[in-house]
């Protein structure tokens, strides 16, 4: 099993990976407060994994909340589901919120857990690879507005992340390539030497290979994690980690949650990035074309929809949490492995960036 720890002084939690860790009882109790557990899953993951979850807790007394499936449904209506049933138990102030599912209910639950009765503690149980390497793992909980993805939320950190990789194997491929989105941004902001390594493995996770998923959730976690320790609340450095985020949250609202996946809508975001860093002269056209390359080969969309134009998207970056003094600031490439967060780009290159549909 590979432990990594997420290091926050007296809030430090570990993130386990490993197969077969979703009925390890001796695992997840240290990390549950009292009696009372809440696990918060979906429609879709439940049948294939909530019967194992609960086997591991039969010491607790344990309810269950089954939410719809997909990103149109996190908000506020649903969040509010949650509350009626940790309230209709009811629940107390020890009761552990658990997130079985993948990065909607990791981030609903968990900003659930921040808000309910100002503050209960919750653990992360990721199913999907996006949520494994990325959104489970940071204390990022936040339902989306109809006006802005992840506009009403709360910085939360989990007791515990606990990564079961042979989840892994029930994902449908569209969902794994979404992940691999998140797995390649890793190397684009911060880790050459990890990008080279996804050019030569990428047949190997497209394929569900063990040791390889292994090894790429380990070090996608490890590039996060050190991020986070360093900069919690997204002051400085952690603002890199959203590169091709406010294209791709953009790309989200304006299409309508659900009909891009987030992974799929960070890859073609991250072009949009990439191609605006090549236009402002910091990025060579072959290092846009390495990334595109990779994209490509990890079956996720390389092209902008033509549904939105030039006035739309800036009106939807504009309801952005980067966004500041009315400028947006975005996350820029000087080279693969090398981001940074600017704010005073040509904003005529930005539009032609947003005008072009495709970026290689």
């Amino acid at each position: 099993m590979s432990v990594l720890n997420v290091e926050l002084g007296q809030r430090t939690y570990p993130i386990y990976i490993d197969q077969g860790l979703l009925g390890d009882a001796d695992l997840i109790s240290p990390y549950i407060s009292g009696k009372q557990v809440m696990i918060v899953s979906n429609v879709t993951v439940a049948p294939l994994y909530l019967d194992t979850v609960l086997r591991s807790l039969s010491g607790f007394q344990v309810y269950t909340h089954i939410l719809p499936d997909g990103e149109e449904y996190k908000n506020l209506d649903v969040l509010d589901g949650i509350f009626d049933a940790l309230l209709k138990v009811p629940c107390d102030r020890q009761t552990t919120l658990i997130a079985l599912g993948g990065g909607v209910v990791g981030d609903i639950t968990g900003f659930a857990a921040a808000c309910y009765q100002r503050g209960v503690p919750f653990i992360q149980i990721p199913t999907t690879l996006l949520a494994q390497v990325d959104s489970s793992v940071g204390g990022k909980t936040a339902v989306n507005h109809p006006r802005g993805k992840n506009m009403i939320g709360a910085f939360y950190q989990p007791q515990c992340v606990i990564a079961d990789t042979s989840t892994l194997d029930t994902l449908d491929d569209r969902q794994l390539s979404a992940g691999l989105a998140e797995v390649i941004k890793y190397g684009l902001i911060r880790d050459a030497d990890f990008f080279s390594w996804l050019e030569q493995n990428m047949d190997r996770l497209l394929a569900r290979d063990a040791e390889a998923l292994s090894e790429a959730i380990h070090r996608s976690c490890a590039n996060k994690a050190e991020v986070v320790a360093e900069d919690e609340l997204e002051g400085g450095v952690r603002a890199l980690l959203n590169l091709g985020h406010t294209f791709g949250h953009a790309i989200e609202a304006g299409m309508g949650y659900g009909k891009w996946l987030h992974g799929e809508a960070v890859a073609t975001g991250m072009l949009m990035a990439a191609d605006l860093s090549r236009r402002s002269g910091w990025l060579s056209h072959q290092e846009v074309s390495r990334a595109a390359d990779l994209l490509k080969r990890a079956r996720l969309p390389v092209k902008a929809p033509a549904e939105l134009d030039v006035d739309r998207y800036l009106e939807l970056m504009m309801v952005d949490k980067k966004v500041k003094d009315g400028r947006i600031r975005l996350v820029l490439l000087k080279s693969i492995g090398d981001a940074f967060v600017c704010d005073d780009y040509d904003p005529e290159l930005l539009r032609q960036t947003l005008a072009a549909r495709e970026f290689c």
